[in-house]
């Protein structure tokens, strides 16, 4: 779920680049896009860890407890700690070029 949450992230992103958009809007409206997606597929497993865990045996309960956790934590990671990093990465001085995030070649910050 991590690895779809920030493949739909990135193409939601590049096809705000794709549209001109510049490198920090096109964060922000890629990242606003996925979210939809992206909450809507992790509270499906978490409604479906939650029945597991109420109807479970302890083993089943223990699965299910761990899923919910890292589900949690993945959508987390995908939606915060990935857009910081990405921030970051744009913000940087030696990286203005659209082409390294999939977007046509030339310059734009």
């Amino acid at each position: 779920m991590a690895v779809d949450a920030n493949v739909l992230i990135f193409e939601r992103f590049k096809e705000e680049i794709a549209a001109g958009k510049i490198l920090r809007l096109a964060v922000q409206a890629g990242f606003k896009r996925a979210f939809v997606t992206i909450f809507d597929a992790n509270m499906t497993v978490i409604i479906t860890s939650c029945i597991l865990f109420f109807l479970g045996s302890a083993t089943v309960k223990g699965f299910a407890f761990s899923l919910g956790l890292g589900v949690a934590v993945s959508m987390f990671t995908a939606i915060t700690v990935s857009r910081t990093l990405l921030m970051l990465l744009i913000d940087a001085s030696w990286i203005h070029n659209p082409w390294w995030f999939g977007g046509k070649r030339g310059y734009d910050k």
